[in-house]
C-alpha cells in the first residue's frame, strides 16, 4: 500500500503584467495554506516526500502549510508538476523511491484534479461527489493506492480516504 497526498495551491492573486509561473499567493492563499499543514499534521497525513512544482504560488503555498511543523520533510522541486497533464504527474510519481510510503504532490488544476479522477476508484461516496464537482484551490486529497511500488501506479488502484477544502476549515480562506 502507498498514499499519494495531492494538494493543490492555495488561492492566488495575478497582479498585472506578471507571468503564469511567478504568480503569488492572495491574501485568502496565504490564510488557507497553514490550515492545510495543520489538517496533515493532525489526520496523521505526514508525507515521506513532498514534491512541489516550481511555480511561486506553490512554492509559497508549502511554505506556509510547513511552516513551523518539523515533522515534514523538506520539499523537492520538481518542474514537471507545473501546469503538468496527468499522465506526465503520474510519470513523476512512478519515479519515486520504494523507501517513500507517503508521498505529497503541490500542483496544479487541472492536472491535479484529472490526476485524482483517473486513481480513483473507491472510497466514501459523498467524498467522491464532492470532489467531482470543484477541486478547489488549496483542496487535499489523499489516496490510498493498492500498490506495493510506485512503478506500479495505475488508474483506478486508489481508495479516496479523505478530501478537504480550505472553506472546511474556515469560510473565509478558500
Amino acid at each position: 500500500m502507498r498514499r499519494l497526498i495531492l494538494l493543490r495551491h492555495t488561492k492566488s492573486d495575478w497582479p498585472n503584467g506578471m507571468v503564469d509561473r511567478d504568480r503569488p499567493l492572495a491574501k485568502r492563499g496565504r490564510r488557507a495554506a497553514p490550515l492545510m499543514g495543520r489538517v496533515l499534521i493532525e489526520r496523521d497525513f505526514v508525507p515521506d516526500k513532498v514534491l512541489v512544482s516550481t511555480a511561486q504560488r506553490t512554492v509559497e503555498t508549502w511554505a506556509l502549510a510547513s511552516a513551523g511543523l518539523i515533522r515534514f520533510p523538506p520539499a523537492t522541486p520538481e518542474p514537471r508538476i507545473y501546469e503538468a497533464a496527468p499522465h506526465v504527474l503520474a510519470n513523476v510519481i512512478r519515479e519515486t523511491s520504494d523507501e517513500v510510503r507517503t508521498l505529497l504532490l503541490v500542483g496544479h488544476n487541472p492536472g491535479i484534479e484529472a490526476l485524482a479522477y483517473d486513481l480513483i476508484a473507491e472510497g466514501q461516496a459523498d467524498l467522491r461527489q464532492r470532489l467531482s464537482r470543484k477541486y478547489p484551490t488549496g483542496g487535499l486529497a489523499v489516496i490510498d493506492c493498492a500498490i506495493d511500488r510506485w512503478t506500479q501506479l495505475a488508474r483506478g488502484c486508489g481508495t479516496l480516504v479523505a478530501f478537504v477544502a480550505p472553506c472546511d476549515l474556515d469560510p473565509e480562506a478558500e
